[in-house]
């Protein structure tokens, strides 16, 4: 059976976005990669670039006019007032520009902020 979306893996994803998006989110993708813990999962999700550990960590996409990251959770912009102040957010989402990647050392604490909390989830269970 052949799949309904055009990709279905992260690769496939990328290589059918237009520049400068597509180098924007291979940055992206290669810091989530290192910030990750072994064991999660890169995965197609919602039709987006998805990471998976201890259940659904963070998404990426590009669209028309900007790239976003999922942050999969609704409370994690609350964590990161300050540095997130530059960037249109609403719940779960920040956007940022087509052709400048989110920083490198906020993207990581955004990582590690998500793994915090699914971890914490996933003990609480």
């Amino acid at each position: 059976m052949k799949s309904a979306l055009p990709f279905s893996t992260v690769g496939e994803y990328l290589a059918q976005v237009p520049e400068p998006a597509r180098t924007t989110l291979s940055k992206v993708r290669a810091v989530i990669l290192a910030a990750v813990p072994p064991g999660t999962e890169e995965l197609i999700s919602y039709r987006m670039p998805a990471y998976k550990y201890k259940g659904m960590l963070l998404g990426f996409a590009a669209f028309t006019g900007h790239c976003s990251l999922f942050a999969m959770n609704g409370t994690i912009q609350q964590q990161f007032p300050e540095e997130l102040k530059s960037y249109s957010t609403s719940k779960g989402t920040i956007r940022f520009a087509l052709d400048k990647p989110l920083p490198a050392a906020l993207l990581r604490k955004l990582v590690k902020a998500r793994v915090a909390q699914n971890e914490a989830k996933k003990s609480r269970a």
